[in-house]
């Protein structure tokens, strides 16, 4: 813990409540791309990694999908 504290401007703390349920899409998107791509990439450098990334991410939005998130209020318990 004593090495945490001394990193304080490298780790910030953020509160995700229960009904956050939108980061699972993000998961979800990062899951799919790990499998998909990241599994087997093999590159040479930080640059290239950054470059096949942004190239996989202009794949995927060159054909996007819609997603229409819908949270029913009347469900949550309290």
């Amino acid at each position: 813990m004593g090495w945490l504290k001394e990193k304080t401007h490298r780790f910030e703390f953020v509160y995700t409540p229960k009904p956050g349920s939108w980061l699972n899409l993000i998961e979800v998107f990062f899951n799919k791309m790990t499998r998909a791509f990241l599994r087997t990439l093999r590159v040479a450098s930080r640059e290239e990694l950054k470059q096949r990334i942004l190239q996989y991410l202009d794949e995927v939005n060159a054909s996007p999908v819609v997603f229409t998130w819908t949270y029913k209020l009347d469900e949550i318990t309290v």
